[in-house]
């Protein structure tokens, strides 16, 4: 770009401005104007043409304008002065930006200068540190006049081009489902401030900047399936109180297309170490699997799939791959991953916490498949018969469950990760939040009575107070360890809200879960607390 000389002093630092539209809360037309380096506009994304405009207050005459360009810059655009805010001077384009600072010697004059980009540089939208106006006050209004397309705007606060922003409920919950008591601009005060501590501690862009990862430091590997799934859906979800959701997203989806299973590669690979480079065999674990599909849904539905990524058919793809790879054929039942095939002797095996109803239901809506309906079907049932053959007093369901061609069963020992893989250990924990979240968003009547049977013995287990607490169980409800976590405490608060008589309880529960703090090495409890206190906050829903 051409190098300033002009010494003519800055006309535009504190002067009024608007823009054809904002991304959101934060990137304010006024914040290119403020004279900080660290507040920016930022316009809506995926969008040409957009532009931002200054009103200098009276006629000058220009001969500088400096623009400082965030990532999202301009590769098209012109630089243009108006004496009456209607009829426009070009007095600078190009076709070749490249971002950065753009830092322009031009003449001109106009009581308003506009910058007006046609084409963006990135998937993203404009956006700019600081725009920079230099003159003296006076000067002829221009002559030449060029007219914007007349699909520009002139509205200040434009929709926010969200298909659900964080906090607007638009699909109500079943009827009778409770909320903890308090506004909701509280309660979503609450989860905004808690999903900031989770990004702080756990939300990282490691080896590569353009991907975005969640650091799991309590888990077997550094990045884990997982924590990718949680990842996703979470930031998907809280677009609208975070202007940066769909740059973390996309940095998410880039990391799930680098990191194909090595079974399928439709898949994500479920393990990768401190190199980002994927491990263990590369292969892909059905619990990441069903969140990065569910998240790519949510996607979908939040802003559209026409940017960088076609989220629904990176979802659709995901989806077949999970029927194709991870769910047995003959009983309708997740396993474990891609690698339990008819070969491995886990291939009757599943995991209780791979049971998302809701999935399911997103599933069948998304791809028209009502096989869908089947597998949601069969592990409803499965859930039935294990409640009522191993848990008819408590509820509660076992890590795994074995033998599923003929008589399922808890296994008696160690069948895929530990001794406790028969009772409700660390997998089995979020069993309460899983099925409470599809009884609390469709209502349906066999999620519901499951979660209720878990909230009657929890509530009565626990005397109404949470710290009572532990790590582990044995499906009779016997403790088997004396060690606490958010990941027990948290998931009970979803299946309080299925039933009417809970309200203190779903309280103390809630405010258990305000009063615990972030841990660095807490990612798997931490993530877990999140995604619960966005359910019960009224803010899940199904794509």
């Amino acid at each position: 770009m051409t190098s300033a000389s002009a010494a003519d002093p800055l006309v535009s630092q504190g002067k009024a401005v608007t823009a054809s539209s904002v991304e959101g809360s934060g990137f304010e037309a006024a914040k290119a104007v403020d004279g900080s380096a660290s507040s920016r506009w930022a316009s809506a994304e995926g969008h040409d043409p957009e532009w931002l405009r200054v009103d200098l207050g009276s006629a000058h005459t220009i001969s500088r304008v400096k623009l400082s360009w965030e990532a999202a810059y301009a590769k098209s655009y012109r630089v243009q002065t108006s004496g009456d805010g209607s009829a426009w001077t070009d007095v600078f384009s190009t076709s070749t930006g490249d971002g950065g600072t753009d830092d322009l010697t031009l003449s001109g004059s106009g009581r308003y200068v506009r910058v007006y980009g046609t084409a963006r540089g990135t998937s993203y939208g404009y956006s700019l540190w600081e725009l920079e106006v230099y003159g003296v006050s006076g000067g002829n209004p221009p002559t030449t006049t060029t007219t914007p397309p007349t699909t520009t705007t002139t509205t200040t606060t434009p929709p926010s081009g969200l298909g659900y922003p964080f906090g607007s409920r638009q699909t109500p919950y079943a009827a009778g489902i409770l909320r903890p008591s308090g506004s909701t601009s509280t309660l979503d005060a609450t989860v905004v401030g808690y999903y900031q501590l989770w990004k702080s501690a756990f939300l990282r862009h490691n080896c590569n900047s353009a991907w975005s990862q969640v650091l799991a430091a309590d888990a077997d590997h550094t990045y884990v399936a997982e924590a990718q799934g949680y990842g996703m859906v979470v930031v998907a979800t809280m677009a609208g109180a975070d202007p940066d959701a769909r740059k973390i997203f996309d940095g998410f989806v880039k990391w799930k297309v680098d990191h194909p299973s090595s079974i399928d590669p439709d898949l994500m690979a479920a393990e990768q170490g401190d190199n980002c480079q994927s491990m263990s065999g590369g292969d892909a674990a059905t619990d990441g699997d069903m969140d990065v599909a569910y998240g790519l849904l949510l996607a979908d539905r939040q802003w559209g799939s026409t940017g960088t990524y076609n989220y629904k058919q990176l979802a659709i793809k995901h989806i077949n791959a999970i029927k194709r790879s991870e769910i047995n054929p003959s009983t309708n039942l997740l396993r474990p991953g891609d690698w339990a095939d008819s070969g491995d002797p886990r291939y009757y095996v599943t995991r209780s916490s791979d049971w998302m109803a809701d999935h399911f239901r997103a599933f069948r809506k998304a791809t028209g498949d009502s096989a869908w309906d089947t597998i949601r079907t069969a592990h409803q049932n499965l859930i039935k018969t294990m409640q009522q053959n191993f848990a008819p007093n408590t509820g509660l369901l076992p890590d795994f469950v074995e033998r599923t061609n003929g008589t399922p069963r808890p296994p008696a020992g160690e069948v895929l990760e530990d001794a406790n893989d028969g009772k409700y250990w660390w997998n089995a924990c979020r069993v309460p939040w899983r099925i409470a979240a599809d009884a609390a968003t469709s209502g349906d009547t066999t999620s519901l009575a499951a979660a209720r049977k878990l909230n009657s013995w929890a509530k009565s287990k626990f005397g109404g107070n949470p710290d009572n607490i532990r790590v582990g169980y044995q499906l009779n409800g016997t403790q088997i360890s004396s060690d606490v976590s958010e990941a027990y405490t948290a998931p009970f608060a979803v299946a309080a809200t299925t039933d009417s008589g809970s309200q203190a309880w779903l309280d103390a529960l809630w405010n258990k879960m305000v009063q615990t703090p972030i841990g660095s090495k807490d990612y798997f409890a931490s993530s877990i607390q999140l995604q619960v206190m966005i359910t019960v906050s009224g803010n899940h829903w199904v794509p």
